[in-house]
């Protein structure tokens, strides 16, 4: 048997692995040591690959940029800063027909500015934002389904895990990748937006009643509401605007690298819990365990992706692939389609990284084919494999909420029916960036 052949039986072993719901790091690692045990015919080169990777792949410093904004974002999750946020949000967007989808929806866009992990968000907004809907008279697949949606902004509007583990497959520069981020991810929050606002005009049944009860001031719940202070808006907002300049401005104007940008936000948010006396030693300790367990999670995805690529090298596809696209003479856009298809597929039954770590090695050498821009590429991919999080039957974010809500009038079917409206716009705004290349590029160059 070929090396070729070799390597696509492996792909199609990955594929009934993980199927079958063996877990995806175990499934390339165990694909790459045997693919290499194959390919080179020697038990000692397969073994010495998985001793190289897993020391080389994260022995760089530029590593620490992981488990540096998880820290961070944790912080931040136990701070009650979403709370405060959204109760701002909340003030300013009441006299707006839908305000608090909207509300909910720039809570999360701000929150995911300091956080970049999306289960985080779903977690913390169906606990603040879900019960102040259903209490204003929404209708609970609406509350859930914008909650659902949002939450996704956490992986997207920098920082971004999954940025930093795309920048770590494809080996280009977190700190552009972030930059170049920034306006995909505030246009997917104007198009939430939107969508909020003309469903609370055109379906206002779906959304939770007549076009009067949308607004919250003439709810008669809304009574109840307390009316912040324009000072007391400002107090609430600094602490967050400035953890937001300071890391995401710093990495834009070079002040710091990623990683230290990472480090500098995770003080940050330390600051920040201990002024708001949100941290406890038992908090503190389980924030720092929870990091480690993210962290050491991510490691081995990253240590079985370098090893599953080296595996595909060795085993020749990337060439082969690269000559058939040549000889076929095949059509950029046919294969961006190509790859959306897998990616939406995939995003039935995996999570968004681990959906990265097998499809990106492949499509790799495809992309040098064609000259892409990996930067580029890598918002395109990191949108279209959050939309995963949204589709039955994996939907991780909305086991995540159903999880957390606990409410039993609210089903799994009813949070997938809620959130498929944001999953459309989350593809629309995909190709809007496919077709539009320069709106996730004009801030980089």
């Amino acid at each position: 048997m070929s090396g070729f052949e070799i390597g696509v039986w492996s792909i199609l072993f990955i594929l009934v692995l993980v199927y079958i719901g063996m877990y995806v790091p175990v499934v390339l690692t165990l694909t790459s040591f045997v693919g290499a045990w194959f390919i080179t015919d020697n038990f000692d080169v397969a073994i010495n690959l998985l001793a190289i990777k897993s020391a080389e792949t994260i022995s760089s410093q530029e590593f620490g940029v992981i488990p540096l904004f998880v820290l961070m974002g944790l912080l931040v999750s136990v701070s009650d800063i979403a709370r405060e946020t959204f109760e701002v949000a909340h003030q300013i967007f009441r006299k707006i027909i839908g305000g608090l989808g909207i509300a909910t929806v720039t809570a999360n866009a701000i929150f995911a500015a300091i956080t970049g992990i999306s289960i985080a968000s779903a977690a913390v907004f169906t606990r603040v934002a879900v019960p102040e809907m259903l209490r204003h008279g929404y209708n609970p697949r609406f509350a859930v389904g914008v909650v659902a949606g949002s939450s996704v902004l956490g992986m997207l509007i920098p920082p971004s895990i999954l940025l930093i583990v795309y920048a770590f497959i494809v080996e280009t520069s977190v700190g552009a990748l972030f930059v170049a981020a920034i306006v995909p991810g505030l246009l997917l929050t104007i198009s939430y937006c939107a969508l909020i606002v003309s469903m609370g005009w055109f379906w206002p049944n779906y959304v939770g009643g007549s076009e009067a009860s949308l607004r919250l001031g003439s709810n008669d719940d809304a009574k109840d509401d307390v009316l912040l202070k324009p000072l007391e808006i400002f107090k609430r907002l600094l602490p967050i605007f400035a953890l937001v300049v300071i890391v995401i401005g710093g990495i834009y104007i070079g002040l710091f690298t990623p990683t230290e940008a990472g480090a500098v936000g995770a003080l940050g948010a330390l600051i920040l819990a201990l002024l708001k006396r949100q941290l406890s030693w038992k908090s503190f300790w389980k924030v720092s365990v929870e990091t480690g367990h993210i962290t050491a999670s991510i490691c081995f995805l990253i240590i079985s992706a370098s090893m599953y690529s080296s595996m595909l090298g060795m085993s020749g596809i990337p060439s082969e692939i690269e000559a058939w696209v040549q000889a076929a003479k095949f059509d950029f856009m046919a294969l961006i389609i190509i790859y959306l298809l897998i990616v939406l597929l995939l995003g039935t039954i995996l999570d968004s990284i681990s959906i990265m770590l097998i499809v990106v090695p492949v499509f790799l050498p495809l992309l040098k084919v064609f000259d892409v821009d990996l930067i580029w590429f890598g918002v395109v991919t990191v949108i279209s494999v959050e939309i995963g999080l949204l589709t039955p039957p994996l939907g991780i974010a909305v086991y995540v909420i159903k999880s957390t809500l606990r409410d039993p009038r609210i089903t799994l079917a009813d949070i997938f029916i809620g959130a498929a409206p944001f999953a459309l716009i989350m593809l629309a705004v995909t190709v809007l960036v496919i077709a539009f290349p320069e709106l996730s590029l004009f801030l980089v160059k």
